[in-house]
């Protein structure tokens, strides 16, 4: 079963056109990585996934981006959106507060009061995130405190509370050491069981570890998109060839 299905996608940031008649449709609970050298579009396609475009002055949208047959581009309510589609940063984006309130903070935005609540929605993200060993008796410490992969795992925790349905990655393990992407790598793993997730990395073995389908972007246009290890061993578009070979970065 496919959550998005992305059709005849056009964007334009002013005049230029950042993206070029995109179709591809993106799996349930499977990750899904966007590959291509830097300037082709992925993270700009990423962002259409929950309409972070529409902070962006001068951008025009045609086309279709259907999350579960709905076009999130006519039909669907911008702030609901964003609860079934949350989003993890490249740097990691820690609010300035404690690490209990970072992920209780979209269950209060949403008007629920019950402590109780919570209190259990917190604990079951945060080990969810592969933290809660970890930060369970500092909870009320704050968030700063935290290293760079500890923080991150607290922004995918901050997400998961909210239960989406998606979970988009903007090179999450860009700005983290080996060990804590590795971290990273692991709970994306263990995410795959329960949620769809597309990740922008510039790391071919990152997409080749932790991705069931990989989509190929070369200058606005998706050129390849297909199983992760069709697009590794036995690519069809010349560009992709070019770009797993490291041929252009």
């Amino acid at each position: 079963m496919n959550k998005f299905n992305v059709r005849d996608l056009d964007l334009y940031y002013g005049d230029t056109h950042a993206l070029k008649n995109i179709n591809m449709l993106i799996p349930e609970r499977k990750v899904t990585a966007l590959i291509g050298p830097s300037g082709c579009g992925k993270s700009t396609l990423l962002r259409t996934l929950n309409r972070m475009n529409d902070l962006i002055e001068n951008v025009h949208i045609s086309g279709h981006v259907e999350l579960e047959g709905v076009d999130i581009y006519q039909s669907r309510d911008i702030s609901d959106l964003r609860m079934k589609v949350g989003m993890v940063f490249q740097k990691p984006n820690p609010f300035p507060m404690s690490i209990f309130e970072n992920v209780a903070f979209g269950l209060k935005a949403q008007g629920i009061n019950d402590k109780q609540l919570i209190k259990d929605t917190v604990e079951n993200a945060l080990r969810s995130a592969a933290l809660w060993d970890e930060v369970s008796d500092r909870l009320n410490s704050h968030a700063f405190g935290l290293s760079g992969g500890q923080q991150q795992r607290l922004c995918i925790a901050r997400a998961i509370a909210i239960q989406p349905d998606v979970i988009l990655m903007d090179e999450p393990t860009s700005a983290l050491d080996p060990i804590a992407t590795h971290r990273i790598e692991q709970l994306m793993e263990e995410l795959r069981k329960e949620y769809t997730i597309v990740i922008v990395t510039h790391s071919m073995n990152q997409a080749k570890r932790i991705s069931d389908k990989t989509a190929v972007f070369w200058m606005g246009e998706l050129v390849e998109h297909a199983d992760t290890q069709e697009i590794f061993n036995n690519p069809q578009d010349r560009r992709t060839k070019a770009y797993v070979n490291g041929e252009f970065g």
